[in-house]
């Protein structure tokens, strides 16, 4: 009934939130922020617990007025994410702007793959719709499996109707991985949303001075097919227009073995990220435990040892 119920919201937003004027919208969104906010539910005080790793220096009332901000920036997600599809070229263009491009755009026309790794900020659908639409570049990602499989079926439908190419992360014809070295081989654009762990055979890595494990995927990616690893942030600043930077290339190491050199890579990636976090902590959309001192004990513990999986946990799919 639960399932049923989550996939018959999402189906109402679809058909219905789209055709709300938008200054309705945004107001009604922010209604739904402030509310969840106001409530303190399990997720509101996980993203506060977060926070304060980002932020250890802040009193209680920064972290407060943060993580207000931090729902008001989610539920913004969730507004345009409704109101994409009958968003034409025009108004993508003019919702997004990123600094450093042009690095996708060189590497593309040098016939390189390009894998685009970011974090769960601001809203990385918009800035996947404004690739396709505004610089021409289809791309493939992944999704991870949802229940009911309907509601699978309704972001992979919303996504491919952006422009995309979605896989499944699991239980797919074909293989996923395979399938993302192959486009990046033949000189293609892959992007993963990466900062999520979902099957606990990620990378450890230091995250602002603490444990973390985030997936190997795109880090593992590039090693196998000589892809350019290029991180990216995303963050709103209190405008109708989103910002991003895409940034520099993250080099393959020149020694160790594959998994060493996945590992420093996905390091670089998280530093990178942790930086973007740190200057706009209200746009990290992370509402679920992250640091492994957060975990349970059998998670925790990680996997044993073993070659990179470029498969552990690229999600794309932001249904929590």
């Amino acid at each position: 009934m639960r399932e049923r119920l989550v996939d018959s919201a999402y189906a109402l937003g679809w058909s219905a939130l789209k055709h709300l004027p938008e200054p309705a919208a945004r107001a009604l969104f922010r209604q739904i922020a402030d509310t969840a906010w106001r409530k303190r539910g399990k997720g509101v005080q996980r993203l506060e617990a977060n926070l304060r790793r980002v932020r250890p220096q802040a009193g209680e009332a920064e972290i407060r007025a943060l993580s207000r901000a931090g729902m008001r920036s989610y539920l913004r997600y969730w507004m345009e994410s409704f109101r994409l599809p009958v968003w034409d070229a025009d108004r993508i263009a003019r919702s997004f702007t990123a600094d450093g491009y042009e690095r996708i755009n060189q590497h593309l026309a040098e016939g390189r793959g390009v894998v685009l790794a970011l974090p769960h900020m601001g809203n990385w659908d918009l800035a996947g719709a404004w690739l396709v639409s505004y610089l021409g570049h289809r791309f493939t990602t992944v999704a991870e499996r949802l229940k009911p499989e309907s509601l699978f079926d309704r972001f992979v439908a919303y996504r491919e109707g952006l422009g995309m190419e979605v896989l499944p992360l699991t239980g797919g014809a074909v293989s996923t991985i395979g399938t993302l070295a192959k486009r990046l081989r033949d000189g293609g654009l892959v992007c993963l949303v990466g900062d999520r762990d979902l099957s606990a055979n990620g990378v450890d890595v230091d995250f602002l001075g603490e444990a973390a494990r985030v997936p190997a995927g795109p880090a593992a990616l590039a090693v196998q097919t000589g892809a350019a690893l290029l991180p990216v942030t995303l963050w709103y600043d209190g405008t109708p227009v989103m910002k991003g930077t895409v940034h520099q290339e993250i080099p393959v190491p020149a020694e160790g073995s594959r998994r060493e050199k996945s590992a420093a890579m996905t390091q670089a990636l998280a530093d990178v990220w942790a930086d973007g976090i740190r200057n706009h902590p209200e746009d990290w959309h992370m509402l679920q435990r992250f640091w492994l001192a957060d975990l349970p004990a059998p998670r925790r513990a990680g996997p044993a040892a073993g070659p990179a999986d470029p498969a552990s946990g690229p999600d794309q799919v932001a249904a929590r």
